[in-house]
């Protein structure tokens, strides 16, 4: 059996993402440090216990641009939530922009995309009730 040890995202700003995560989905920030190959590296946790790593480009690094499309790699994050319209507003506030749906299922399960901070792909997903 294996278990899920962590996420890790790059970012050009890993200060202003752990902090839009901290804010936006309840991460904790557990460590911060600037490691010897030169990038920040943010420990995260998130509510549940997921640990997320969010780090800088590496000493001599350039990261390229990246999009909140589906893409190769890491694909999205998914959370559940219980209202996704009310979601989609608060988030579209804060500057994470709906980039699919929402989109619903016979049974009337919910979902869409939003795009967080560094073009990372959100799911959203509300459950029927």
């Amino acid at each position: 059996m294996y278990k899920l040890n962590h996420i890790h995202m790059k970012s050009n700003d890993p200060e202003k993402a752990a902090n839009w995560w901290v804010d936006n989905f309840g991460f904790k920030i557990v460590d911060d440090s600037t490691r010897n190959t030169g990038d920040r590296f943010i420990k995260c946790q998130s509510a549940n216990g997921v640990p997320v790593n969010i780090s800088g480009p590496l000493d001599g690094q350039t990261l390229p641009e990246s999009d909140s499309g589906p893409n190769l790699g890491l694909e999205h994050f998914g959370f559940d939530v219980d209202d996704i319209d009310a979601e989609l507003e608060r988030l579209a506030a804060v500057g994470a922009p709906l980039v699919d749906g929402p989109n619903e299922l016979p049974d009337g399960t919910r979902f869409c995309w939003v795009a967080a901070p560094d073009n990372v792909r959100v799911e959203l997903i509300q459950w029927p009730s």
